[in-house]
């Protein structure tokens, strides 16, 4: 705990440090600025991760998907063609159908490692990188809007102070309106292969609802839900956050919402 509270400490010194140094003309809030400007340097500095983590997906997407839809009518194919070779009766077909499943994981590995793919590691790698960097920050930004602070002097927008709440909560709301935007945004630029699978997926809930039954669960689905909720979370949190912590989450967030422009777009 000690050495945590020293690391945290040395980071809001040089904070204030560089806060002091750097060249802002009179009428720049030198503080505000520097926690937008260390912001967009941490998420510059982490945007060679996120990039890796997307084309990966781009390349599976564009390889190895069209790859495994293309083979698996003809793997369909063969099946029945050795059921009837080998007279299998209606009552094995789900283990027929097992097959056909394993036969094409078993496809899907040998492409990955084809082409050096690693779809779990591109899935957590951006996210991973980027969680401590947010932890960071954000206990230094906290630990500095503690009393005696300098960040009592200085205003932003509609902070009157960078160590008091927002009390008009026009960042937290604005905090909330971007995660929600980051949220929808990887579906404003799907690719053709995403969107045919979404399709697919759409289809055989919709014929799973009307047939009574329980549709299966969806991954994807159940995590834009609970990113929603995170949405409105944060703002409640941002609500009762000092202005500077506010102003880095806002901040993260826009970066976050651009990045996912430059990579998407």
């Amino acid at each position: 705990p000690l050495n945590k509270r020293y690391f945290i400490q040395s980071l809001c010194d040089g904070f204030l440090d560089l806060a002091v140094a750097l060249p802002y003309p009179p009428s720049v809030p030198a503080y505000s600025a520097t926690i937008i400007l260390v912001t967009v340097a941490s998420r510059l500095v982490l945007f060679p991760v996120a990039l890796w983590s997307r084309n990966t997906v781009r390349r599976i997407e564009d390889v190895v998907l069209p790859e495994l839809e293309r083979l698996k009518p003809v793997i369909s194919k063969q099946i029945v063609e050795d059921m009837k070779k080998e007279a299998i009766p209606k009552e094995l077909l789900v283990r027929e159908k097992l097959r056909r499943i394993h036969v094409l994981r078993f496809i899907a590995k040998r492409l990955l490692a084809e082409h050096n793919l690693r779809p779990g590691l591109a899935m957590v790698a951006s996210p991973v990188s980027q969680l401590p960097v947010f932890v960071v920050m954000t206990m230094v930004f906290n630990r500095l809007a503690q009393e005696p602070t300098p960040f009592d002097s200085e205003a932003f927008f509609t902070l009157t102070t960078l160590n008091h709440t927002d009390s008009t909560l026009t960042l937290p709301i604005i905090l909330g309106m971007i995660t929600m935007l980051n949220v929808d945004a990887n579906s404003w630029f799907m690719s053709t292969v995403q969107k045919d699978r979404l399709q697919k997926i759409e289809e055989s809930r919709a014929a799973q609802l009307a047939a009574g039954k329980r549709p299966s669960f969806h991954l994807q689905r159940a995590i834009k839900s609970s990113l929603n909720y995170l949405s409105v979370f944060r703002i409640i949190l941002a609500a009762i956050s000092p202005g500077s912590v506010v102003l880095y989450w806002t901040t993260s967030a826009a970066c976050g919402l651009i990045q996912t422009f430059i990579l998407d777009y």
